[in-house]
């Protein structure tokens, strides 16, 4: 009887780096959690093609929004543990939501593997162009004189499009009410056409929107100026402190394979890394971000659930989902 069970544990372990050797077998579906045109759809057109060219399988890209990312992140982490399910996260869905929701019916921390962090995110503060403000300073102003009126679009609740307004009207002493829609695309539709009047949004679905002055960016939320738009300033020039941004992280099922998630850790952290995708990544407004190993994303991606865990209670929304 040892003898079988000793000859099949050698069997499942030869088994393994021979699944990762044909790896993938099928197509790869890369899941966005939320909308079409958001910063990770965005990533998942950048990387798909290059995926594909390098694995020699197609990359399809599915967009599963809702919830804030929570039927995305709860079809990733229930497919199949084999490499054909990869998702690109952001920081809402792997750290914000923890604290958010009373009953996440997903662990971050230990239902996913991180695979490569991708960019980072800055987010600029717009308004809608036919409104009297040019600036930071002019919006809380104008915020305080409608006592109360004013709403402000985003991508749902406990994103950083809601989190970030709420630390503003926080560190200012303003009062806006949030109205969620299902992604950074419908949102900021309805700022161009004047339904809401403002809205913190990921850069990457913006620029074209900003650029093309159908809304008027007044601040970054980082506190350095943001390359793809370094007219417009940080708004902790105004409101001192004020220094945040999204990531997003490419992840995998917590029990997929080692040597599938070192072949995808490896081609990942390359490819991210070369100036053809870091440029194409910046072109949209994101900046790149290097790729530590898997030990160390997972110890990460644990001290951010800590660190936005700090922001959600602070904004009085813990355990609001």
């Amino acid at each position: 009887m040892r003898r079988i069970v000793h000859l099949a544990l050698a069997a499942l372990l030869l088994a393994t780096p021979a699944a990762a050797q044909d790896f993938p077998s099928k197509p790869v579906t890369i899941v966005i959690p939320f909308a079409a045109g958001g910063a990770g759809d965005i990533l998942a057109r950048i990387l798909g093609p290059r995926l594909e060219k390098a694995f020699g399988k197609p990359f399809v890209v599915e967009n599963k929004p809702g919830a804030g990312g929570v039927i995305g992140a709860v079809a990733t982490a229930r497919a199949e543990p084999d490499g054909h399910t990869i998702m690109i996260a952001p920081s809402p869905t792997m750290a914000v939501n923890v604290t958010l929701f009373k009953k996440l019916p997903y662990d971050p921390a230990t239902d996913f593997v991180p695979l490569a962090m991708a960019a980072q995110t800055p987010f600029v503060l717009v308004v809608n162009p036919a409104l009297p403000i040019k600036s930071v300073a002019d919006l809380i102003k104008w915020v305080k004189e409608q006592k109360g009126k004013v709403s402000y679009a985003t991508a749902g609740p406990g994103v950083p499009h809601h989190l970030f307004a709420e630390l503003l009207k926080s560190m200012t002493g303003i009062e806006m009410s949030p109205v969620p829609y299902k992604g950074s695309v419908p949102a900021i539709t309805d700022v161009v056409a004047g339904h809401v009047p403002l809205m913190f949004v990921d850069l990457g679905p913006a620029l074209s929107i900003i650029q093309e002055g159908r809304v008027r960016a007044i601040g970054v939320s980082t506190a350095t100026r943001v390359p793809a738009i370094p007219d417009v300033p940080p708004i902790n020039d105004t409101v001192k402190g004020f220094d945040v941004a999204s990531w997003q992280m490419v992840v995998a099922p917590a029990k997929t394979p080692r040597p599938v998630v070192d072949r995808l850790h490896t081609e990942l952290k390359g490819m991210l890394a070369t100036p053809e995708v870091a440029g194409a990544v910046a072109k949209t407004g994101m900046l790149p971000m290097p790729t530590p190993t898997v030990a160390d994303l997972q110890a990460f991606v644990k001290s951010e659930i800590a660190r936005w865990g700090k922001v959600v209670h602070q904004a009085g929304i813990a355990g609001s989902q």
